[in-house]
């Protein structure tokens, strides 16, 4: 087992971002973007084959079209395009394959500079401002040397480049006869919204932050308010769901801190991200989630939690 694993299976808050760049035309001369992404959704980094360019036909002008590689055919969406820019191309240019929401997607770039280890409480949420724009893409940003890398929400452009699949979260809602309450923390706006439509058509409470420290902050509160009255906090909140990659404080961090307080650990806890594999799921095992779901199964989710939250009233999972 890596150290890395070992250091995210703790919840010591520390991930891995692969950086990479896009060079952008413009009226100035070119001008290179840096951005980041989690190593864990990284599979490989390619070459591109001579000849990849976009089709008026395509249902995204983003969308490349599809190369082989090995057993897969691999879509490729030219990042600079979905971020609206020119990119000022050259030869060699790589390709970054990832695996998220169960789907392997190639992303074109300009360029890969290497892996780095951060803390994330070193990345930065983007400004609210930022982050109220319904376009907004970026989750945070970290100073790594003297440049500031931004975090892509690549959930959110596949979300947007599928439509199909947008339609689908929308459908088989479920209800929950009793009235619950939910804090729910996730980096991305658009994740935000849409849980806390369906929580709150589920017949939840719904509160919803942008990151683990922000949902730690709401929990304190709650303790404290518990130990005030002499009751538990289960008489205050019934369930936390947490995403896995936030700024400052993530899911796996989140979920440690609140299973070792002695007065928090009564609360049940659902993990829900794209980074949740088969493969991974030893992870939240190890920080004591009750419930992990892979993005982007929306009302799976809120029909697990409803299961998980019965379970926990009745003596199951407690």
């Amino acid at each position: 087992m890596s150290q890395q694993d070992i250091l995210l299976e703790t919840g010591t808050n520390e991930l891995e971002i692969i950086e990479f760049f896009v060079h952008e035309k413009t009226p100035d001369g070119p001008r290179t973007h840096y951005f980041g992404v989690n190593v864990a959704k990284v599979l490989e980094v390619v070459e591109a084959p001579e000849g990849l360019d976009g089709s008026e036909a395509a249902s995204h002008p983003s969308f490349l079209g599809t190369i082989p590689l090995r057993d897969l055919i691999l879509p490729v969406i030219d990042l600079s395009v979905w971020l609206s820019m020119v990119r000022d191309k050259s030869l060699n240019e790589p390709i970054i394959v990832t695996e998220f929401n169960a789907m392997i997607t190639g992303f074109l770039v300009s360029g890969v500079t290497q892996i780095h280890r951060v803390n994330w409480k070193d990345v930065e949420p983007p400004s609210k401002y930022v982050a109220s724009m319904d376009t907004n893409c970026i989750t945070g940003t970290v100073q790594i040397n003297e440049r500031f890398v931004l975090m892509l929400d690549l959930e959110r452009m596949l979300a947007d480049l599928d439509s199909a699949n947008q339609r689908q979260s929308g459908a088989d809602a479920v209800y929950s006869e009793e009235r619950y309450r939910a804090l729910v923390a996730d980096d991305s706006t658009s994740v935000r919204e849409l849980l806390k439509r369906n929580f709150s058509e589920a017949n939840f409470d719904v509160t919803v932050v942008g990151d683990g420290a922000e949902a730690w902050d709401r929990l304190l509160a709650v303790k404290a308010r518990a130990e005030e009255e002499g009751s538990s906090p289960l008489d205050h909140l019934d369930v936390v769901v947490s995403d896995i990659e936030m700024p400052r404080m993530d899911g796996y961090t989140l979920t440690r801190r609140i299973k070792e307080d002695p007065v928090l650990r009564a609360l049940p806890v659902a993990l829900f991200s794209s980074l949740i594999s088969k493969g991974v799921e030893h992870k939240g095992k190890a920080v004591k989630a009750d419930l992990q779901v892979t993005k982007p199964e929306f009302h799976g989710l809120t029909r697990k939690v409803i299961d998980l939250i019965k379970g926990w009233k009745t003596g199951v999972g407690a």
